[in-house]
Formats: C-alpha cells, sequence, structure tokens
C-alpha cells in the first residue's frame, strides 16, 4: 500500500471534491482519497499492484483540475 499526496489545483467547491473523490475512488486498487479542499491537497492510499500513479493523476485531469 502506497500513500501520496498530490498537489490539485482548480478546485473551488465541493462539487470539486465530490468529483475527484468519486472518480479516483472508483479505481481498483484505491483504498482511500481525503480531499482538502482550503489546500488543494488530495491524499490518497493505494495498491501500486492495481493502480498507477499516472492513472490516478490522468484521473484527476481528466475531471478537469490540474495536477501539480
Amino acid at each position: 500500500m502506497q500513500n501520496v499526496t498530490l498537489n490539485v489545483q482548480g478546485m473551488s467547491c465541493g462539487h470539486c471534491v465530490n468529483a475527484v473523490e468519486k472518480s479516483v475512488g472508483a479505481l481498483a486498487g484505491v483504498e482511500q482519497v481525503k480531499v482538502n479542499l482550503a489546500d488543494g491537497l488530495v491524499d490518497i492510499a493505494f495498491d501500486d499492484t492495481q493502480v498507477s500513479l499516472d492513472q490516478i493523476k490522468e484521473t484527476i485531469d481528466d475531471q478537469g483540475y490540474d495536477v501539480k
């Protein structure tokens, strides 16, 4: 299990939080997703044998947000 914190820009409301948490949480191997809207951070716990960090970043990008 890996834990990573990503800096995500472009999130501004509760809808943004839900979009990121739902889309990333739906990926196989993702155990937990927590968005800190105020800081623009997303904490993710995932099994790197089932999903890669690049796949997670791409999923966030697909929702319209920028991962830095």
